[in-house]
């Protein structure tokens, strides 16, 4: 701004700065002599520039303060929180089982080492979590211990920190009488140096400009999304807590299926759907959100799910640990699968010769089975399927012995001798009629909570309501302890304190046969040459023909066998056709060593 002053013409003190033109006027339009005028605008900049440099304050920002809950627990902390409530989950079940099937008490020893060595086999075991609780108690300034493997070898920044910090007086003194001295050495040297680096660098980058405009030109960058991270893997779900529990059933020789399983899952008997309202509050509290959704399935774990995740552990059980799970009690639930068909104590006994000559898979895995015997180095050590689900491979025994006697592709089956075993079993019409009169009984008394169920509230009766409401007083209402004391609902609609029980469970026994069946007559000996005999004329049809279709009596056999089992027709039509070639390569072999003792004899 212009100095007040006067005007040397006029004396005024009033002064004025024109925008046009930047000269400094009085109020008479006198213009200011010797007044010099600075602009920003640069043109041009000399060898010399001041900068200025900016100061920061030392002042600490504010942090952001957390708007999430500390009671709930993340990352490794949660995972281990998250086995502890399988655990707690795992428990429940036992003390279920153990009511509902009456057994000993050396099952829940069993299912604790079972569920122990599980726990160790993952392929990312749990974090113990008192570590875990040590290290978030550290805070951010501070890092964790350091382990034994670390202590002889500290980390280099660590050891620079340290010596900078440490000996910082002893260099500052010390540096001052040596720079003078190592200044020019070490500024020719870095220079030289940097020089030769630059030279190379430059070279490079003119030959690599040339190729890399060309490959540029040809290549694109692809933009990979990030993989997401799972926060669970495929062997930690809830239905681990089942795999174990079949493992103790099996190492007690118990003859269960999955579908005993799955049944017990479906009636809320064995805790595994919307088990979280089982858990104690001072567990759920530190739940997140996607470890409630992990701990409550929607829907029963499938059989193939559950002997995956049974035969992984069997198999890492003992080819880690040595610890063999044996096979299974196969007597008695081959019963029940010739129970499941309608068959007679007679199917039985040719259901297991048949199984013996295949070499039915008793199993959990192929691993645990003894290796098959190599006559060539070509030779497999293992058959396929023989990794299959035990009870699918025995009922698919008893499909194959229905199909050498009846056949079951349309062309009855006569026996011609009196000695043929075909002949104490039963015609194949009353075998037939029988299994869909078993389908019609099983509909009729599946529960109306079963998913298998498609009935409406409309369409039950009095006693089926009454059930119903049973089963959600018991699958939907919390704990006892959880209840509250007294409210509208309460007070104007209690529950009776001993409500009337369900239907009580079949633990053995879960196919019911239909009351009034009538009698089956047997089959009769025909000695007509026109009519085919049981094993004659025996069909192998492919399951990989997409396109093909099988007969309906075998297509209804089948069906019955896979919903008994609770897997899909095509996996027991494949079981039974890798069954048949066994069986027709067996017979191969026998003939063969017939024919080759008639020749050693004639000779």
């Amino acid at each position: 701004m212009a100095p007040r002053r006067k005007c040397p013409v006029c004396g005024s003190k009033q002064w004025h700065k024109e925008p046009s033109s930047g000269l400094v006027t009085c109020s008479e339009g006198h213009v200011l002599q010797n007044y010099r005028n600075e602009t920003r605008e640069v043109t041009e900049l000399g060898p010399h520039a001041v900068r200025k440099r900016n100061l920061k304050s030392g002042r600490k920002k504010k942090e952001r303060q957390s708007k999430a809950d500390p009671k709930v627990y993340h990352g490794e902390r949660a995972r281990f929180h998250y086995f502890q409530c399988l655990q707690v989950i795992l428990r429940m079940q036992v003390a279920a089982l153990t009511r509902l099937w009456e057994l000993p008490p050396e099952f829940e020893f069993v299912c604790r080492d079972v569920w122990a060595l599980h726990l160790s086999l993952l392929p990312n075991p749990p974090t113990p979590e008192p570590l875990l609780h040590a290290q978030d108690g550290l805070g951010e300034g501070s890092s964790p211990p350091p382990s034994p493997s670390s202590k002889g070898a500290p980390s280099p920044e660590v050891n620079g920190d340290e010596t900078d910090k440490e000996g910082g007086g002893d260099e500052e003194q010390s540096s001052d009488s040596s720079s003078s001295s190592e200044s020019e050495s070490d500024d020719s040297t870095h220079d030289s140096e940097l020089d030769e680096l630059m030279r190379e660098n430059s070279e490079e980058s003119s030959s690599s400009e040339e190729e890399g405009a060309e490959d540029a030109s040809k290549r694109k960058p692809v933009a990979r999304a990030p993989r997401k991270k799972r926060t669970f893997g495929l062997y930690d779900v809830p239905a681990c807590t089942i795999s174990c529990l079949v493992l103790a059933c099996w190492t007690l020789r118990l003859p269960v299926m999955y579908m005993d399983f799955v049944r017990l899952i479906e009636s809320y008997d064995l805790p595994y759907l919307d088990a979280l309202r089982l858990l104690p509050e001072n567990m759920t509290c530190h739940l997140r959100k996607q470890t409630i959704q992990a701990l409550s399935p929607h829907y029963p774990p499938t059989p193939t799910n559950l002997h995956r995740l049974s035969s992984r552990l069997a198999r890492l059980m003992y080819s880690k640990y040595d610890v063999y799970t044996p096979e299974m009690n196969a007597a008695p639930v081959l019963w029940r699968s010739v129970r499941a068909l309608q068959g007679t104590p007679t199917l039985y006994v040719l259901a297991k010769k048949v199984a013996h000559r295949v070499s039915v898979p008793l199993t959990l895995h192929r691993s645990l089975a003894p290796a098959l015997e190599r006559k060539k180095a070509r030779d497999p050590a293992f058959h396929k399927q023989d990794s299959a689900i035990p009870e699918v491979a025995l009922a698919a025994a008893v499909v194959v012995v229905m199909k050498m006697v009846y056949g079951l592709d349309g062309s009855p089956r006569r026996p011609r001798e009196k000695d043929d075993p075909a002949c104490a079993l039963p015609v194949l019409a009353d075998v037939l009629q029988a299994i869909r009169d078993g389908e019609k009984s099983v509909k009729a008394m599946t529960p109306p909570y079963s998913t298998d169920s498609n009935k409406s509230v409309l369409d039950m009766d009095d006693r089926m309501l009454d059930d119903y409401l049973a089963f959600c007083e018991k699958a939907l209402l919390p704990r006892e302890d959880r209840l509250p004391v007294r409210n509208v609902t309460t007070d104007h609609f209690p529950l009776s304190e001993h409500p009337a029980s369900p239907a009580p469970h079949r633990a053995a026994d879960d196919d019911p046969t239909p009351v009034s069946r009538p009698e089956m007559n047997a089959n009769a000996i025909d000695d007509g040459l026109d009519v085919l005999r049981p094993g004659q004329n025996y069909h192998i049809y492919n399951t990989q023909d997409i396109l093909g279709t099988v007969p309906p009596d075998l297509e209804l056999v089948v069906n019955r066998a896979a919903k008994w089992a609770g897997v899909d027709d095509d996996y027991v039509l494949g079981v039974v056709e890798r069954f048949e070639r066994r069986l027709v390569r067996w017979i191969e072999t026998v003939k063969r060593k017939e024919r080759d003792g008639r020749a050693s004899a004639s000779e």
